[in-house]
């Protein structure tokens, strides 16, 4: 792969089949990177019926490629539960992606979709082991909260963030 730059990297909202196919590589990419069973998140109903909780018009999925076309880099946004507020779900760079400022530039795109979209706040899960993911949704200014679901894995943290500031 060339070398590539943050600037050389176009993040976009998926249109077509061929975005929604990379969205789910990468998705399936992640779910494998954290080497744990995501069945308690029925993970494999929410690949199967993609775009599912992320469709238009309450949820977005946002997909980074290169300059080359290839897809490096993902982010979903879907309701939640609660009036109001959604969640952050599959933030991810492929690893030829990383060390570019990727996925903060995910995350503050998948940010700013939730304030065009109306959103009051944003939840997100995260595992403690996610050091570097962790001192990002900090620097964006998540705060931790408690648990917002029921999670078998005891390292979860749980984080929001309010849209309104």
């Amino acid at each position: 792969m060339a070398q590539l730059s943050n600037d050389s990297v176009q993040v976009a909202k998926v249109q077509t089949t061929e975005d929604l196919k990379a969205i789910i590589s990468l998705f399936e990419q992640y779910a494998q990177s954290l080497g744990i069973d995501l069945s308690f998140q029925d993970f494999a109903t929410e690949m199967a019926q993609m775009p599912g909780k992320y469709a238009p018009p309450r949820g977005t999925l946002l997909l980074a490629r290169s300059d080359k076309g290839e897809a490096i880099g993902c982010v979903g946004l879907r309701p939640f539960a609660t009036p109001g507020h959604c969640e952050m779900k599959r933030l991810y760079v492929h690893p030829n992606g990383r060390g570019l400022g990727l996925g903060r530039k995910l995350a503050e795109a998948v940010v700013a979709e939730a304030r065009e979209l109306g959103y009051e706040a944003m939840l997100l899960d995260t595992l403690s082991t996610m050091v570097s993911a962790q001192a990002l949704y900090n620097s964006l200014g998540f705060v931790e909260v408690p648990p917002y679901y029921d999670s078998p894995l005891q390292n979860t943290t749980f984080l929001r963030l309010d849209l309104n500031s």
